[in-house]
């Protein structure tokens, strides 16, 4: 418990003071959010709370977590996502580079550490799925689609913090069901180590008034971190034993995935490119329907929560894998269905 108490103090105080560093450089060097017809924000904003957020974690980490290759090639792999989200938060990067890096990270990931999804569990009634080989192409295209759904649902202040605070302590919570007390310092860190962030984006009471944001540098690291957790955890590898059942990782990271893959179906059948920037996204919706930011934020995490702890009475009570699926396709599907219609919604309600 020592140990652990120490490492959050640790991650809460290196993370706070790398923001206090970095506020007065980061308009020195460009590293700030400017209002345009799509950010409605005062002023130049800060984009420091994924540098931070991954720094508080790096130095707890390596003081208090026994270092092993997946650790290393985890921080390794973030790093490089850190690194180019940073350039594209002072650069405004095209497509290109962003995909690459994501790329690099995925292969990383899946040849490096040897962290794939090959295990699908019962899904289809007649014993589990085991795609073999084929895991690391798929686990490959999680790997890039979690770090990307979470870049797209940073929109509102907030957002994309409590999302991955709710995916993080969704899997910490699952773990510890399944008695691995071992394996849930990482988690308990990565939280606390958004803590700070989120008081200094979303709080109306930090110090003097300053305001951060997280960045891509920060959404694509905690894309690349929920996707690595719920890879580590449910499968059965030489590292350790799964945790939770595959079918459960869609629960916990139910809304950035729906709003991703429902956002980018729209823009296809618009026939645009489904990475071209809109305000199409939930938190839109909810804009437009007349609530405010904030109240935005609370209706968006309370669905997040609401779908992690449906994944964790599902795999408290052992409901059938395929049950667990279908419910979130259906979920999925009426996701969808409310987003691509969402302009009579808005106009139902006003």
């Amino acid at each position: 418990m020592f140990l652990i108490l120490s490492a959050l103090i640790v991650a809460f105080i290196v993370s706070i003071s790398t923001i206090k560093v970095l506020l007065p450089l980061a308009p020195q060097i460009g590293l700030v959010d400017l209002p345009n017809e799509r950010k409605k924000h005062d002023g130049a904003i800060p984009l420091i709370g994924g540098i931070s957020i991954y720094t508080g974690v790096l130095i707890a980490s390596t003081l208090f977590i026994e270092q092993s290759q997946i650790v290393n090639l985890y921080f390794i792999s973030s790093a490089l996502l850190v690194f180019i989200g940073t350039m594209d938060d002072i650069y405004d990067l095209n497509v290109a580079p962003r995909m690459i890096f994501q790329g690099i990270v995925a292969t990383l990931m899946v040849f490096g550490a040897g962290i794939y999804i090959q295990d699908l569990g019962n899904l289809f009634t007649t014993g589990n799925t085991n795609i073999g080989n084929y895991g690391m192409l798929f686990t490959m295209f999680a790997c890039v689609a979690a770090i990307n759904a979470f870049n797209m649902i940073d929109g509102i202040d907030g957002l994309a913090g409590s999302m991955s605070i709710v995916s993080i302590a969704s899997i910490a919570i699952l773990t510890l069901l399944n008695d691995n007390s071992a394996d849930i310092l990482l988690p308990l860190i990565l939280v606390v180590a958004i803590i700070p962030y989120l008081f200094y984006n979303v709080s109306t009471r930090n110090p003097r008034g300053k305001k951060i944001f997280m960045g891509d540098a920060g959404s694509m690291f905690m894309g690349l971190t929920v996707v690595w957790l719920l890879a580590l955890s449910t499968q059965n590898t030489p590292h350790g034993q799964a945790a939770f059942r595959p079918v459960i990782a869609l629960w916990v990271i139910a809304v950035p995935l729906m709003d991703m893959f429902a956002i980018m179906l729209r823009r296809i059948r618009k026939g645009v490119s489904p990475f071209q920037a809109d305000n199409g996204h939930l938190h839109h919706i909810c804009i437009r329907l007349g609530l405010t930011s904030r109240q935005a934020l609370q209706v968006i995490t309370g669905l997040a929560v609401l779908c992690s702890l449906i994944g964790i009475l599902g795999e408290v009570l052992l409901v059938d894998d395929w049950l667990m699926l279908v419910g979130f396709l259906l979920l999925f599907i009426v996701y969808s269905y409310a987003l691509q219609h969402a302009w009579k919604f808005v106009r139902m309600f006003k």
